[in-house]
């Protein structure tokens, strides 16, 4: 065969398989990178981080008292370092890898086989690590909300470890992860399961099982820089963009709405928190209103990539008065010490958000728009797979919660004692102070 001939066959084999990918480009692309989902995945990942350093750090620190505004500090930084050490030894393995109904497996441990070419969908794997790494750092940082002010630093270290292993890594594996909750159709869009309602139970049971700050409920805790508190409220307000448009893992027409219907429902739950409070307490105050803004969010989160704007509307009025209630019910009524209401913001709103998307996500139903993934069947159907996911993640979370801490009782105190609970975390725990009063 002449060198000529070769030349013609193999460019007539580049034709044909030019005119494969153009007539399939979808196919011929599938596992490549796209640039822009990359660099809006990047964007969003630094957000979620933003979201506890320095966001979460100091809106917590703000509401409680001056002396220990250091030990939430360092409390929300060890949990970065630890979960950052877990989720790449085990952590997104058990999380995302393998078929088991409840846990992965270890195929990927210490992220082996994971490298610069590696692909998820069309973001490099290891943003896909990197991503979902700064989610399994705000969760457990969130439950610190319910025992701020009187839990030892050794406790706080051991129920990181702990927590994430058994609660956190098997709840993302059963609904994102491919394991059993993915598998009978429930929606999590961004983390009212894996994230809020893990949180929101895990703060419920260690507040009660560490019992109350001193004084409470007869004493004012007020807290102590409410400027700090808005400024980290804000910071989770940005951020909180990252973690709810960024889980369209693209940067299409879903992250576009998920961005917009959390923007809505975040600002309409702060106007209705602060509206109830002026009506019931004759004053609106910053904190309220931005604790209202916090329980929009977290109610959106799970919806945010099933509803349109209607949606968002109404989903952020329920958010403002149904949170604003049930941390009434909690601290007036129930006289549980959840100091930084945790449980009736992220635990109550998680769970409002997984129960409200069956209904407003319905494109056929009451205010659907932009519904994705829905059940054909209906409202019903998903309302009912919905709350077996509720079920399963609230008595998961609650009994494996109250193991961990019952097992850390034996190694060491849960909380500090008198002395040093009456000095300040800061001082005792820590041998530093927050602020130079000279």
């Amino acid at each position: 065969m002449t060198s000529k001939n070769k030349i013609n066959k193999r460019n007539v084999f580049n034709l044909f398989i030019a005119a494969l990918i153009f007539l399939n480009p979808i196919d011929a692309m599938s596992q490549e990178l796209n640039s822009g989902d990359t660099a809006w995945i990047l964007t969003s990942t630094a957000l979620v981080l933003f979201m506890t350093l320095p966001g979460l750090a100091l809106f917590y620190g703000g509401l409680v008292r001056v002396k220990n505004i250091l030990s939430v500090l360092i409390q929300c930084f060890v949990i970065a370092c630890i979960v950052s050490v877990i989720w790449v030894i085990y952590g997104y393995s058990i999380a995302f890898k393998g078929s088991g109904a409840y846990f992965g497996d270890l195929s990927t441990i210490f992220l082996s086989g994971i490298d610069r070419g590696s692909i998820a969908g069309s973001i490099p794997e290891t943003l896909f690590v990197m991503f979902q790494m700064t989610f399994a750092i705000i969760t457990p940082a969130l439950v610190i909300g319910a025992f701020v002010e009187r839990i030892k630093f050794s406790a706080v270290c051991l129920f990181t470890v702990f927590w994430v292993t058994l609660v956190y890594l098997p709840a993302c594996h059963m609904v994102w992860g491919g394991g059993y909750l993915g598998s009978i159709g429930v929606i999590d869009f961004a983390g009212g399961l894996v994230v809020h309602v893990t949180c929101g139970v895990a703060a419920l049971v260690s507040a009660i099982m560490i019992g109350p700050r001193r004084g409470f409920p007869n004493i004012p805790l007020p807290p102590h820089n409410r400027t700090m508190v808005v400024i980290g409220a804000a910071m989770l307000w940005v951020g909180w963009f990252g973690f709810n448009a960024g889980s369209a893992v693209a940067a299409n027409g879903d992250a576009g709405m998920a961005m917009l219907v959390t923007h809505i429902s975040a600002a309409v739950a702060a106007l209705v928190w602060m509206s109830v409070e002026w009506i019931k307490q004759g004053k609106p105050t910053v904190v309220g209103i931005a604790t209202g803004m916090v329980a929009g969010l977290a109610t959106i989160t799970p919806a945010a990539g099933t509803v349109g704007p209607e949606g968002a509307l109404l989903i952020g009025l329920l958010a403002g008065i149904v949170c604003f209630y049930a941390t009434q019910l909690i601290k007036s009524v129930l006289k549980i010490d959840d100091s930084l209401d945790v449980f009736p913001v992220h635990g109550v709103g998680g769970m409002l958000g997984i129960i409200m998307l069956s209904f407003v996500g319905d494109p056929d139903g009451f205010l659907g728009s932009g519904a994705s993934g829905i059940s054909e069947a209906g409202a019903l159907d998903q309302l009912i797979t919905q709350m077996i996911g509720i079920a399963l993640i609230f008595v998961w979370t609650a009994v494996f919660t109250w193991i961990i801490l019952k097992g850390i009782a034996l190694v060491t105190d849960l909380r500090v004692d008198d002395e040093t609970e009456s000095q300040g975390l800061d001082i005792m725990s820590h041998g530093e102070r927050g602020y130079n009063m000279e």
